[in-house]
């Protein structure tokens, strides 16, 4: 009885180690799988962190232009309105030039050269103290211009009812398109028109105020005297165009015409 009591410890006392061991072979699979789990969620938030950080800095770079864009945008916008005010009410400014060649100031200085057109596109200088950038900007502009309202021959003058105004894109007309009515009053057609077409300066010319073989009126002024003599024109000449007469002594005299068709001369 002693010995199977001994026999039956020993059982129970390996079947218990064995157990013990298996416990601890679990627990360290469980601590290992533990770390396993904690490591990859470290590593997993650290290249959460740094690409949340690189999209930080490059949203950065990306905003900074876009946002100094825009502002240059709106401000071309209101120096191109207020130099159009008068002849169109629409402006709507698009910058060509590569974001990352603009001005690096809020407020640059604008201007484009005298002679430059103000819509289309334009050539714009923007200074930022030193800086000096040159910005390629398209200006679309709307407003009214003028148009034969119907059929007008060549050499036939232009009335009130030959012409009308007609609302469009003035970026799209052609080169010295008339904006105004006051511009053709009185002016005569250098060719056919047709109704709808755009009206050129190129096209007109001004009524004739005196014409050659007219007997006109010369006025020479000089300091402390006035002289009139009367002469026959030589050339056909419209309002503040320069003619020139011979006078009864046969002498050849050039002035300027006024609006009363006389020919003055500043001595």
């Amino acid at each position: 009885m002693t010995k199977f009591s001994r026999q039956l410890k020993s059982h129970y006392a390996r079947f218990i180690a064995g157990i013990n061991a298996k416990c601890v072979a679990i627990c360290c699979v469980d601590d290992c799988v533990t770390q396993v789990k904690s490591s990859h969620y470290l590593k997993k938030r650290e290249v959460l962190m740094q690409t949340f950080k690189r999209g930080i800095v490059v949203a950065a770079l990306l905003f900074s232009p876009m946002t100094l864009a825009q502002d240059l945008n709106s401000q071309l916008t209101a120096w191109f309105s207020q130099r159009l005010a008068g002849f169109s009410d629409e402006v709507v400014v698009t910058i060509r030039t590569s974001p990352n060649l603009l001005p690096s100031c809020e407020q640059p200085a604008l201007s484009v050269s005298g002679n430059a057109k103000l819509w289309g596109n334009v050539n714009v200088l923007a200074r930022c103290a030193n800086e000096k950038r040159y910005l390629q900007v398209n200006v679309q502009a709307t407003g009214n211009y003028v148009v034969a309202a119907a059929p007008v021959a060549r050499g036939s003058a232009l009335t009130p009812a030959s012409v009308t105004l007609k609302r469009g894109r003035l970026d799209q007309l052609p080169p010295r398109a008339v904006l105004d009515l006051n511009q053709v009053q009185d002016a005569v057609s250098l060719r056919d028109l047709v109704p709808g077409q755009p009206i050129q300066l190129s096209m007109l010319r001004q009524a004739w105020r005196i014409k050659a073989g007219q007997r006109v009126l010369v006025i020479a002024n000089g300091e402390g005297f006035r002289v009139n003599a009367e002469g026959k024109a030589l050339n056909n000449a419209a309002v503040a165009q320069n003619a020139r007469v011979r006078m009864i002594s046969g002498q050849v005299v050039s002035g300027v015409v006024d609006s009363d068709g006389n020919i003055l001369i500043n001595l």
